[in-house]
């Protein structure tokens, strides 16, 4: 009788299917798995020929999925993933659960750190690795469980879940205001060294800006930020408005702690959206663990209405 591992196809062959499906090119599953072009090929063929099916369109460089491929992608990914995280748990010592978190550097300290505070009053005993990188990584390679990203563009292929879609408003502290407020309608008759700005850098070209806002008030109003003060993250403008340093337009979801307790200050209902969402980003074969849902359901819960 045969054996269920003799059904099993070779399972090189699936490990070259499941990176080509993912780079869309054998040669950058090639360069991912150290060998040539050719070898990468050479296993699909051999896998396709098991199968019975052709798994790719090849146009000259270009491979796309048949529907054959779509098929059996989900289901390669996710043992694969369950494999990686067998052998990451034993590597570590013993099948203990560690919640790997992959997470930009704007949002580690004012967003997720609160969050995982709350995670762990329900879990007190687990383990957590928060790394704080930027876009793009490679969760299976990588062994990361969650990734919270902005956008939903970044990682095609896994299970994703759109968190909260962000907007900007201007915000201070009360003492700040008491000072520089006196005298003046508003934001509009302010001096120009009152503002500050953030540089989001040269990957982003979504975020709204002071002149938006005074667009969307319906002013033309465009600060100049050679004049104010000018920061590279927007949880530094938010900590720099908290400290007096000037007002921010601030992301809602890093100011709410702030706004909740009294040491910032909202100085208009008038927001403007981000250009994208943040989304969660989890391997199929951890979405659904316990403690990624978990605290996937927490972001999702407690994000601000906007």
């Amino acid at each position: 009788m045969e054996s269920d591992l003799e059904k099993l196809p070779p399972l090189n062959a699936i490990k070259a299917f499941e990176v080509a499906a993912r780079t869309g090119s054998f040669t950058l599953a090639a360069s991912e798995l150290g060998v040539s072009s050719a070898a990468v090929s050479q296993q699909i063929r051999n896998l396709e020929t098991w199968f019975g099916k052709q798994l790719f369109v090849r146009t000259g460089n270009r491979i796309t999925l048949t529907d054959a491929g779509h098929a059996i992608y989900p289901q390669t990914a996710r043992a694969l993933g369950d494999i990686a995280a067998i052998g990451q748990r034993m590597l570590e010592g013993g099948l203990r659960t560690r919640l790997v978190v992959s997470v930009p550097f704007s949002l580690a300290e004012l967003w997720l750190a609160p969050r995982l505070a709350e995670l762990l009053d329900a879990y007190p005993h687990m383990a957590i690795d928060v790394r704080v990188e930027d876009d793009p990584i490679d969760l299976l390679r990588q062994n990361v469980d969650l990734r919270i990203s902005y956008g939903d563009y970044h990682y095609p292929g896994l299970r994703m879940v759109r968190l909260v879609h962000d907007d900007v408003l201007p915000v201070c502290a009360p003492d700040f205001w008491d000072r520089h407020g006196k005298g003046v309608s508003g934001l509009t008759d302010l001096h120009e060294s009152l503002f500050i700005h953030t540089n989001w850098g040269p990957n982003y070209a979504s975020h709204p800006t002071w002149t938006d806002w005074f667009a969307a008030c319906g002013g033309s109003r465009s600060p100049d930020p050679s004049h104010g003060r000018r920061v590279g993250l927007s949880s530094l403008a938010i900590a720099s408005a908290r400290l007096g340093l000037g007002i921010a337009l601030g992301q809602r979801v890093m100011a709410q702690a702030d706004l909740e307790a009294g040491r910032l200050i909202a100085l208009s209902p008038v927001s403007v959206r981000l250009g994208h969402p943040y989304c969660a980003f989890m391997p199929p074969a951890k979405a659904d663990r316990a403690d990624v849902a978990a605290l996937v359901g927490l972001l999702m819960k407690t994000a601000p209405a906007t």
